[in-house]
């Protein structure tokens, strides 16, 4: 069963391809994606959640490409893409935005979640109401739910 923010979203997936899960934590989007058979990356800031991904890659036998990296500083020179799926779940960084749809390849999928004011008191590290649709217009949006405290949106990069 694909966790968090994939859940229901299987079908749209490839199972062929590269795929970059960015903010990864203790990777079990990243091993879910390697176990459907793409080439993936995964990055945290966190050395003590790489490594328990890197645990679960091996218990799973799958092959995943761990980074850790400051995300504040934008992907690691190593994932630029171009990724036929990129996920981003809790972390919210909008000046990270634009890098995250410029390591899309041509009709590559983008999963992001992230905390939002909608529904909940706001905050600091909250989206504000409209966040995501706006900063990725320029994709083909698929799906997109503001509600309860949290922001998802689901979109395909042009092909041409």
């Amino acid at each position: 069963m694909p966790p968090g923010a994939l859940r229901g979203r299987a079908p749209l997936l490839p199972s062929s391809g590269r795929a970059l899960d960015v903010a990864c934590g203790r990777g079990a989007v990243a091993v879910w994606l390697a176990t459907r058979g793409l080439a993936t990356d995964a990055v945290d800031v966190s050395a003590v959640g790489v490594a328990a991904g890197a645990e679960l890659a091996r218990e799973w036998g799958v092959d995943v490409g761990w980074s850790v990296h400051d995300l504040d500083t934008g992907l690691p020179p190593g994932c630029s893409g171009p990724y036929d799926v990129v996920v981003c779940q809790r972390f919210r960084d909008p000046a990270l935005y634009p890098a995250l749809v410029a390591a899309l390849a041509p009709g590559g999928l983008l999963v992001i979640t992230v905390l939002s004011e909608v529904g909940d008191s706001g905050g600091a590290f909250r989206a504000a109401p409209g966040e995501l649709a706006t900063a990725f217009a320029a994709l083909e949006v698929l799906a997109h739910t503001e509600r309860d405290g949290e922001a998802s949106l689901v979109g395909r990069r042009p092909a041409r």
